[in-house]
Protein backbone atom coordinates (compact mmCIF):
# COMPACT_ATOMS: atom_id res chain seq x y z
CA UNK A 1 0.00 0.00 0.00
CA UNK A 2 1.26 3.38 -1.14
CA UNK A 3 1.65 6.06 1.75
CA UNK A 4 0.23 9.45 0.84
CA UNK A 5 3.06 12.05 1.33
CA UNK A 6 1.83 16.12 3.08
CA UNK A 7 1.85 18.41 0.19
CA UNK A 8 1.60 22.09 1.93
CA UNK A 9 -0.75 24.57 0.31
CA UNK A 10 -0.01 28.31 0.81
CA UNK A 11 -3.00 29.88 -0.17
CA UNK A 12 -4.60 33.85 -0.29
CA UNK A 13 -8.14 34.49 -1.46
CA UNK A 14 -7.06 37.83 -2.20
CA UNK A 15 -4.32 36.68 -5.02
CA UNK A 16 -5.94 36.22 -8.68
CA UNK A 17 -3.42 33.75 -9.36
CA UNK A 18 -4.80 31.47 -6.56
CA UNK A 19 -7.77 31.78 -8.41
CA UNK A 20 -6.44 30.32 -11.27
CA UNK A 21 -4.87 28.00 -9.09
CA UNK A 22 -8.63 26.87 -7.81
CA UNK A 23 -9.21 25.60 -11.07
CA UNK A 24 -6.63 22.89 -11.15
CA UNK A 25 -4.89 22.15 -7.64
CA UNK A 26 -7.57 19.49 -6.66
CA UNK A 27 -5.72 17.48 -8.96
CA UNK A 28 -2.95 17.12 -6.78
CA UNK A 29 -5.16 15.53 -4.02
CA UNK A 30 -7.63 13.28 -6.14
CA UNK A 31 -5.03 11.94 -8.44
CA UNK A 32 -1.80 10.92 -5.95
CA UNK A 33 -1.47 9.44 -2.65
CA UNK A 34 -1.34 12.96 -0.73
CA UNK A 35 -2.15 14.49 2.43
CA UNK A 36 -3.30 18.39 2.05
CA UNK A 37 -1.62 20.31 4.79
CA UNK A 38 -3.70 23.30 4.50
CA UNK A 39 -2.03 26.99 4.70
CA UNK A 40 -4.13 29.81 4.16
CA UNK A 41 -2.84 33.33 4.82
CA UNK A 42 -4.53 36.47 5.13
CA UNK A 43 -3.87 40.39 4.55
CA UNK A 44 -0.86 41.21 2.33
CA UNK A 45 0.98 37.55 3.41
CA UNK A 46 2.17 35.86 0.26
CA UNK A 47 1.39 38.97 -2.11
CA UNK A 48 3.06 41.79 -3.01
CA UNK A 49 3.24 44.99 -0.61
CA UNK A 50 0.61 47.43 -1.28
CA UNK A 51 2.75 50.15 -2.47
CA UNK A 52 4.08 47.29 -5.32
CA UNK A 53 0.89 46.21 -5.94
CA UNK A 54 -0.05 50.00 -7.14
CA UNK A 55 2.71 49.38 -9.94
CA UNK A 56 1.57 45.79 -10.86
CA UNK A 57 -2.23 45.84 -10.76
CA UNK A 58 -2.36 47.31 -14.70
CA UNK A 59 0.15 44.32 -15.66
CA UNK A 60 -1.26 41.78 -13.18
CA UNK A 61 -5.05 42.48 -14.47
CA UNK A 62 -3.84 42.30 -18.41
CA UNK A 63 -1.58 39.18 -17.29
CA UNK A 64 -5.01 37.59 -15.36
CA UNK A 65 -7.38 38.78 -18.04
CA UNK A 66 -5.25 36.65 -20.52
CA UNK A 67 -4.86 33.78 -18.77
CA UNK A 68 -8.74 32.88 -17.41
CA UNK A 69 -9.64 33.74 -21.56
CA UNK A 70 -7.14 30.83 -22.42
CA UNK A 71 -9.40 28.37 -19.03
CA UNK A 72 -12.34 29.84 -20.63
CA UNK A 73 -12.93 30.82 -17.20
CA UNK A 74 -14.66 34.36 -16.02
CA UNK A 75 -12.69 37.14 -14.71
CA UNK A 76 -14.11 39.99 -12.85
CA UNK A 77 -12.04 41.43 -10.22
CA UNK A 78 -13.01 42.68 -6.44
CA UNK A 79 -12.71 45.75 -5.51
CA UNK A 80 -9.28 47.19 -4.80
CA UNK A 81 -10.04 47.61 -1.50
CA UNK A 82 -11.02 43.47 -0.57
CA UNK A 83 -9.51 42.16 2.51
CA UNK A 84 -9.28 38.84 2.52
CA UNK A 85 -8.22 38.22 6.15
CA UNK A 86 -11.90 36.61 7.22
CA UNK A 87 -11.67 34.30 4.50
CA UNK A 88 -8.65 32.92 5.66
CA UNK A 89 -10.10 32.13 8.90
CA UNK A 90 -13.34 30.81 7.91
CA UNK A 91 -11.74 28.59 5.55
CA UNK A 92 -9.90 27.18 8.77
CA UNK A 93 -13.39 25.85 9.68
CA UNK A 94 -14.20 24.37 6.43
CA UNK A 95 -11.21 22.04 6.63
CA UNK A 96 -12.01 21.41 10.27
CA UNK A 97 -15.86 20.38 8.99
CA UNK A 98 -14.56 18.30 5.60
CA UNK A 99 -15.90 21.10 3.46
CA UNK A 100 -12.65 23.26 2.82
CA UNK A 101 -12.71 22.22 -1.26
CA UNK A 102 -16.77 23.31 -1.42
CA UNK A 103 -15.86 26.92 0.59
CA UNK A 104 -12.79 27.71 -1.20
CA UNK A 105 -13.87 26.88 -4.91
CA UNK A 106 -16.95 28.91 -4.01
CA UNK A 107 -15.17 31.76 -2.50
CA UNK A 108 -13.24 32.61 -5.64
CA UNK A 109 -16.13 32.37 -7.56
CA UNK A 110 -17.67 34.97 -5.20
CA UNK A 111 -14.59 37.23 -5.81
CA UNK A 112 -12.81 36.36 -9.02
CA UNK A 113 -15.82 35.58 -11.14
CA UNK A 114 -18.62 37.84 -9.22
CA UNK A 115 -16.73 40.66 -8.40
CA UNK A 116 -17.67 40.42 -4.46
CA UNK A 117 -15.77 41.88 -1.95
CA UNK A 118 -14.95 38.55 0.15
CA UNK A 119 -14.35 40.87 3.07
CA UNK A 120 -17.95 41.61 3.83
CA UNK A 121 -19.17 39.04 6.66
CA UNK A 122 -22.46 38.28 4.63
CA UNK A 123 -20.31 37.88 1.49
CA UNK A 124 -18.36 34.89 3.32
CA UNK A 125 -21.88 33.46 5.43
CA UNK A 126 -23.40 33.49 2.07
CA UNK A 127 -20.30 31.44 0.69
CA UNK A 128 -20.59 29.21 3.99
CA UNK A 129 -24.38 28.62 3.27
CA UNK A 130 -22.98 27.14 -0.24
CA UNK A 131 -20.71 25.36 1.25
CA UNK A 132 -23.07 23.81 4.24
CA UNK A 133 -21.08 25.57 6.86
CA UNK A 134 -23.55 26.75 9.88
CA UNK A 135 -23.58 30.73 10.06
CA UNK A 136 -23.10 31.24 13.09
CA UNK A 137 -20.44 29.10 13.59
CA UNK A 138 -18.78 30.12 10.13
CA UNK A 139 -19.43 34.01 12.00
CA UNK A 140 -17.53 32.97 15.20
CA UNK A 141 -14.49 31.20 13.05
CA UNK A 142 -13.75 34.25 11.00
CA UNK A 143 -13.56 36.53 14.33
CA UNK A 144 -11.89 34.04 16.33
CA UNK A 145 -8.63 35.05 17.35
CA UNK A 146 -7.04 31.90 17.42
CA UNK A 147 -7.56 31.52 13.97
CA UNK A 148 -6.57 34.55 12.89
CA UNK A 149 -3.49 34.13 14.51
CA UNK A 150 -3.00 31.02 12.57
CA UNK A 151 -2.89 32.70 9.90
CA UNK A 152 -0.35 34.27 10.81
CA UNK A 153 1.95 31.24 12.00
CA UNK A 154 1.00 29.97 8.65
CA UNK A 155 3.13 33.13 6.97
CA UNK A 156 5.62 32.68 9.50
CA UNK A 157 6.01 29.02 8.75
CA UNK A 158 5.89 29.49 5.12
CA UNK A 159 9.02 32.25 5.17
CA UNK A 160 10.74 29.29 7.15
CA UNK A 161 11.00 27.22 4.24
CA UNK A 162 11.46 29.55 1.76
CA UNK A 163 7.99 30.57 0.49
CA UNK A 164 7.96 33.62 -1.21
CA UNK A 165 4.57 33.93 -2.52
CA UNK A 166 1.20 32.47 -3.41
CA UNK A 167 0.15 29.70 -3.96
CA UNK A 168 2.97 27.93 -3.13
CA UNK A 169 3.07 23.84 -2.87
CA UNK A 170 5.81 22.88 -0.84
CA UNK A 171 6.58 18.80 -0.96
CA UNK A 172 9.52 17.90 1.38
CA UNK A 173 12.16 19.64 0.75
CA UNK A 174 10.65 20.78 -2.99
CA UNK A 175 8.83 24.51 -3.16
CA UNK A 176 6.21 24.92 -6.26
CA UNK A 177 5.41 28.63 -6.89
CA UNK A 178 2.61 29.81 -9.02
CA UNK A 179 -0.82 28.29 -10.64
CA UNK A 180 1.47 27.89 -13.41
CA UNK A 181 3.83 25.70 -11.37
CA UNK A 182 1.00 23.20 -10.80
CA UNK A 183 2.08 20.56 -14.12
CA UNK A 184 4.92 20.45 -12.29
CA UNK A 185 3.91 19.70 -9.07
CA UNK A 186 2.21 16.92 -11.02
CA UNK A 187 5.31 15.38 -12.67
CA UNK A 188 7.07 15.57 -9.64
CA UNK A 189 4.39 13.61 -7.98
CA UNK A 190 4.09 11.16 -10.75
CA UNK A 191 8.39 11.06 -10.61
CA UNK A 192 7.89 9.59 -6.71
CA UNK A 193 5.18 6.68 -7.66
CA UNK A 194 2.43 8.32 -6.24
CA UNK A 195 -0.65 8.44 -9.06
CA UNK A 196 -3.81 6.53 -7.75
CA UNK A 197 -4.75 4.97 -11.08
Amino acid sequence: MTTPIDVKLYFNFRSPYCYIASKTLFQVFDEFHTNLIWRPLGGWTGRSSPDRAKVKVPLTRQDVARITKKMGIPMNPPPMTTEPTKAGAGSLLAEQKGVLRPYLLEMMRAEWSYGLDIGDTEVILNVGDKAGLDRAELMQAIESPDNLAQLEKNWEEAQTLGVIGVPTFVIGEDIFWGSDRIEYVLDHLRELRLSRL
